[in-house]
Parts: structure tokens; C-alpha cells; sequence
């Protein structure tokens, strides 16, 4: 299967990819937006099903689950030399990342979606049709959700496993990107989930990126 794929020749779709804090609710808004708009929507688990739908395999999207690769491991693997192929358990941090970016190349380019994590909006950022969108809230909010979705049993633990997640997706994104994570000037909108409803925050996201693709046709 070729899975090479001409970004020079591929229609502008409106791909919605969002960035988000752990526990600012970035799951539910994102299906909201595709389910509102009518258009796919990809997590870990949806994109590691179109992972193996693509001839990739899906567990490229579980087995570097938004952490930075371990120096070690890649020095090790490195030295030792990696298989050119797509069985994740020889492959490095870095090769993962060049993959899971190849799934969602592609996805962003197969029709409007929604994208939610994995530095979709570094990988779509040459993409005229990516809305890039970055959810946060206060740690406060975030650990009730945490416990409301049943996360946690506490807030003190939902606190604590927030700021562990918030870590691992900042060093992450840091690391693959060169970027700062969570910084406004990187995407298009930064939202404060916490402020409005869910059903709000996704008609706010929806009507900023309609508004967006229609300047650009204008262009």
C-alpha cells in the first residue's frame, strides 16, 4: 500500500483539532462538535482504528500515549539498531510520533473531522482547513469533572492525576513540536471550559470555524 500523500493535491477540509488540559471535558466537546456538524471524530481509540483501516498498526496510537520517549530506551534502540517497519515494540519514541503524524495526515485530508490530542495541530498546521483549539480550566473544575466521570474517588487524587497527565501531554507536545504547550499564540482559539456549558463551548468552537473557512473562500 502506498501511504505516501500529496498535501499539494488534497482538497481543504475543516479539520477541528483540539488541544486540551486533562479533565477540561476536550472528549465531550469534540464528539459534540462532530456529532453537531456531522463529520468524524477521532480520539486515541478511534484513531488507532483508522490506524489499522490505513495498513498501519493500530497499536502505534497505545503504545506512546502522549508521553516523551524515554532517552534511555531510545539511546538503546539507537545503538542496537530498529526494524523499519511498522511493529511498534521496535520502533522508537521518535518513529512512533512519524507514524501516528502519518494516520492523521492522512485523516485530516480524507474529509471534515474532529482531532482530538496527539499534536494534531502541529501535524495539520500546513493544512488551510485546521481550526486549532485549546481547552483549559481551573484545576478546581477539572478535578470535580475527574470525579463526576468517575476517574477518581477523590479530589485530592483528581487534582494530582491531572497535573500528572498535564506533565506527560506538556513534555510531550514540547518535545515533538519545539512549541510551548497550552500557549495562546499557538492556536487559533483558547477557551476556558469552565465559564460555559459544554453544548456552549462546542456552538463557540463550531461558529469560530465556520467563520474562519468562510474568509478563506473569500481569499
Amino acid at each position: 500500500m502506498n501511504n505516501d500523500l500529496s498535501l499539494s493535491a488534497a482538497p481543504t477540509n475543516m479539520v477541528i483539532v483540539i488541544g486540551r488540559q486533562f479533565g477540561s471535558g476536550g472528549r465531550r466537546i469534540g464528539k459534540l462538535i462532530a456529532e453537531r456538524l456531522g463529520i468524524g471524530y477521532y480520539d486515541k481509540e478511534l484513531l488507532s482504528e483508522a490506524a489499522g483501516c490505513l495498513g498501519y498498526a493500530p497499536e502505534i496510537f497505545a503504545a506512546a500515549d502522549e508521553k516523551k520517549p524515554s532517552p534511555l530506551r531510545s539511546m538503546l534502540q539507537g545503538v542496537y539498531g530498529i526494524a523499519d517497519n511498522f511493529h511498534t515494540t521496535s520502533m522508537s519514541g521518535e518513529r512512533l510520533y512519524e507514524r501516528q503524524s502519518e494516520v492523521i495526515r492522512r485523516i485530516g485530508y480524507m474529509g471534515d473531522c474532529v482531532i482530538v490530542g496527539r499534536t494534531a495541530d502541529y501535524v495539520l498546521r500546513d493544512n488551510p482547513g485546521t481550526v486549532s483549539v485549546f481547552l483549559h480550566a481551573p484545576i478546581e473544575h477539572r478535578a470535580r469533572m475527574i470525579v463526576e466521570r468517575k476517574d477518581s474517588v477523590s479530589l485530592d487524587e483528581a487534582t494530582e492525576l491531572a497535573r500528572k497527565h498535564d506533565r506527560n501531554r506538556e513534555s510531550y507536545y514540547n518535545y515533538f513540536t519545539g512549541r510551548n504547550w497550552g500557549k495562546a499564540s499557538n492556536y487559533h482559539l483558547s477557551v476556558d471550559a469552565s465559564v460555559i456549558t459544554d453544548s456552549d463551548t462546542a456552538d463557540l468552537i463550531i461558529s469560530y470555524a465556520k467563520a474562519k473557512m468562510k474568509l478563506r473562500n473569500r481569499q
